[in-house]
């Protein structure tokens, strides 16, 4: 029987740096890695270009989350953002800030974020077992009492890092879960999100590849309507960034942003999403513009004018989603059917179907319940000698690097205290 002070369960982003701290601080520490190699999914964070953390302070951290952002109060005054680009560069790993504030290593490359926590952890003096999955945990007397697929192990502490359900194909298939309850804590239901947004509608698909860099999105309550004009209803979320159209629906920041909203919604619900395609210009004014450009121009199409802001196929698109013919003259057009176009720009209404689920999510929302963890260790308030860190826990921010930020600094800490 193999006996350790610490267990290491996962080696991700929270789990390298878990084991990292806990064997720096003499520990005699092992860290269970189911897959191959560790850090599978730190490899395909950001596109392949790892989107460390944002450029902000712990205080910006932690209002990205949300209510659930306070659980981070003392994960980030161990390892706030400043700390974490620190501890890269020391590591030879240079860093630069994108303008939206998404900090990635200079190369853009992901291998080189996980070169340097292997080079942490080896010189730390941890352990590493690979393609060795965890098939029981039990709390004993002197501690824990692991099996893996190959032997018994035990463990004074043990440090689960797990992760959630998103991106499956990477080894995060949820077990943990099984593992947490097990002991007698509570799961939040997992749910999927920054993951695809799913429409019915045949015109979206028809628009595959097509970016527009500065959208409003709003997922509204009851929000009903023909895509021109629907009705103005009371904003649940909006977020707004960069959109990208795709054969399924909608990727891109904001879309990502917006799907875990739209993934609580109850089932066979198909909420419906308002896109300002504009957001820096108020319709009246919009309307004005349009209005000058068909004085000034008005043998040109209402299509072409709107090549003004927008991609040709999205321009046309839009106008018949306004319930006009894309070669219309502009000088042809009313000022009723103006309204429409400047409707149908501003506030696009597209019918969300669901999401492409956990196959395509970069986060899981739910884990964990908070409540049942200390904060200012890591610690399971249920079963002594159990820590839990990243994405297992109930917690998931924005796209930009806030969720890996999360997974590091509540890594970093339970291993500090393990």
């Amino acid at each position: 029987m193999d006996d350790w002070s610490v267990v290491v369960v996962g080696g991700g982003p929270a789990g390298l740096l878990a084991a990292c701290r806990a064997a720096a601080r003499g520990r005699r520490t092992l860290l269970l890695e189911k897959n191959r190699r560790p850090g599978v999914k730190i490899l395909i964070s950001g596109g392949g270009h790892c989107n460390l953390t944002q450029a902000t302070d712990a205080r910006g951290i932690v209002m990205a989350f949300g209510p659930n952002g306070r659980f981070l109060h003392s994960a980030l005054a161990a390892l706030g953002p400043r700390q974490l680009v620190e501890l890269f560069e020391a590591e030879g790993v240079r860093t630069e800030v994108e303008p939206g504030g998404k900090v990635f290593p200079a190369s853009r490359l992901a291998r080189h974020v996980l070169d340097a926590l292997m080079r942490c952890f080896h010189r730390s003096g941890a352990t590493l077992a690979t393609e060795e999955p965890l098939v029981d945990l039990q709390r004993n007397r002197c501690g824990f009492r692991l099996a893996t697929t190959r032997r018994i192990l035990t463990a004074e502490t043990v440090v689960l890092a797990t992760g959630g359900c998103s991106y499956p194909r990477c080894g995060t298939t949820g077990e943990g879960y099984r593992w947490v309850q097990k002991l007698g804590h509570t799961i939040v239901a997992p749910r999927p999100a920054l993951t695809p947004i799913v429409t019915d509608s045949p015109w979206i698909a028809a628009l595959q590849g097509i970016a527009v860099p500065d959208v409003l999105l709003t997922l509204a309550e009851g929000a009903t309507g023909s895509p021109a004009g629907p009705k103005r209803k009371t904003p649940l979320v909006q977020r707004r960034g960069a959109i990208l159209f795709a054969h399924f629906g909608l990727s891109g920041p904001v879309a990502l942003d917006l799907s875990r909203a739209v993934s609580v919604r109850p089932r066979g619900q198909r909420p419906t999403l308002l896109c300002d395609l504009l957001p820096e210009t108020s319709e009246s004014r919009f309307e004005q513009l349009l209005a000058e450009e068909a004085s000034r121009s008005g043998r040109r199409r209402m299509a072409s004018i709107l090549e003004h802001w927008l991609p040709r196929r999205l321009a046309d698109a839009l106008v018949v989603q306004a319930r006009l013919s894309p070669e219309r003259r502009s000088a042809e057009v009313s000022r009723p059917e103006r309204r429409r176009i400047v409707e149908t720009v501003k506030r696009l209404s597209i019918r969300a179907t669901g999401t492409l689920g956990f196959e395509k999510a970069e986060v899981t929302a739910g884990g964990v319940a908070l409540e049942e963890i200390d904060s200012r260790t890591m610690q399971s308030k249920r079963v002594a000698g159990l820590f839990l860190a990243g994405e297992l826990l109930d917690l998931d921010g924005p796209i930009g690097g806030y969720n890996l930020q999360a997974a590091f600094s509540t890594g970093h800490l339970a291993g500090e205290n393990a």
